[in-house]
């Protein structure tokens, strides 16, 4: 099913896409973007989840709420960064930055494979290194004239990549474990979703009490879009981190959607890309390429080993 990943970037790149034509107008800021955009998701779930209902009971247990309401703080801190930092700048800038998000994905889940049994297939010392070029890149992008700048925006988009990472290589406590496509699987992440959507939309609201009176009705077309959009992208990402683990299932989006970005962005947006944001982008992108080739090197180096 190798068309899935590509499916999940093309949709993650749409949704991003189109939150930025989104969060450009003057009459919505971040705040109210964070409630309104929660909204829009559990509205397009809620008449699909007397279907798609599915909880453990093992879910239930005082540990694994615990970790549900850790996910729920994370991905609202997330959420709210993202978003402030989308408002003011360009996807073009934006991009180099977001596309942090998944090596802090696979530096987060192999930290965790050493002490956590549910990890171990994550461990991998060579993605420490390919991290760190990627990370030196990004720094070097953001060097002026022997100066390094990174405004409060830039900031707040890598500390939100930072906690989205946190927020998802946590889901995969949360997630049951599988080798194919099943409709519980659909379901458990579809419910699983919907949940943390609906607790996440329930705490931005109290915290930010926003007003909808003065969103046009584009706005509002837009935000039903992209609402489907993400929840679609969020089923696959769900059922690659169950199927294929966090870090194959990360590479694999990071690779295309980043393309697709700069590609929507000069044709939509009609931003400029500049030499250096391309240069970032392509180093970052080799990192992610080099981390699926030596993934399938060790693999077929321990196969080998295995059969001697």
């Amino acid at each position: 099913m190798f068309y899935i990943p590509i499916i999940g970037a093309l949709l993650e790149a749409s949704g991003m896409i189109i939150e930025k034509k989104i969060m450009k107008k003057k009459n919505i800021d971040y705040k109210t973007f964070t409630v309104y955009g929660f909204l829009a998701i559990v509205a397009v779930m809620f008449p699909f989840i007397f279907f798609f209902w599915n909880i453990n009971p093992d879910l239930l247990q005082i540990k694994n709420i615990m970790i549900f309401l850790l996910i729920v703080i994370f991905a609202l801190i997330a959420n709210v960064l993202i978003f402030y930092s989308l408002k003011r700048e360009t996807m073009s800038e934006f991009e180099p930055i977001n596309m942090m998000q998944p090596l802090f994905t696979i530096l987060i889940a192999f930290v965790f494979s050493f002490f956590l049994t549910e990890y171990a297939q994550e461990r991998n010392p060579i993605i420490l290194i390919i991290a760190l070029i990627a990370s030196v890149t990004l720094i070097a992008t953001h060097i002026k004239r022997n100066h390094l700048v990174f405004n409060k925006y830039i900031i707040a988009a890598l500390l939100g990549g930072f906690f989205f990472s946190i927020e998802l290589v946590l889901t995969k406590f949360l997630l049951p474990s599988s080798t194919t496509i099943t409709f519980d699987l659909i379901k458990s992440s579809f419910t699983f979703y919907f949940l943390r959507c609906l607790i996440i939309l329930i705490a931005a609201y109290i915290i930010f009490r926003p007003s909808f009176k003065k969103i046009d009705k584009q706005t509002h077309y837009l935000n039903w879009i992209v609402s489907v959009i993400f929840v679609v992208y969020r089923i696959i990402l769900y059922w690659g981190y169950a199927t294929l683990g966090i870090i194959y299932t990360t590479i694999i989006l990071s690779i295309l959607s980043p393309i697709f970005i700069y590609i929507f962005a000069r044709i939509f947006l009609k931003e400029k890309i500049t030499k250096k944001q391309i240069i970032s982008a392509i180093i970052i992108i080799l990192c992610i390429v080099a981390a699926i080739f030596q993934g399938f090197i060790l693999g077929l180096f321990n196969n080998i080993l295995s059969l001697v």
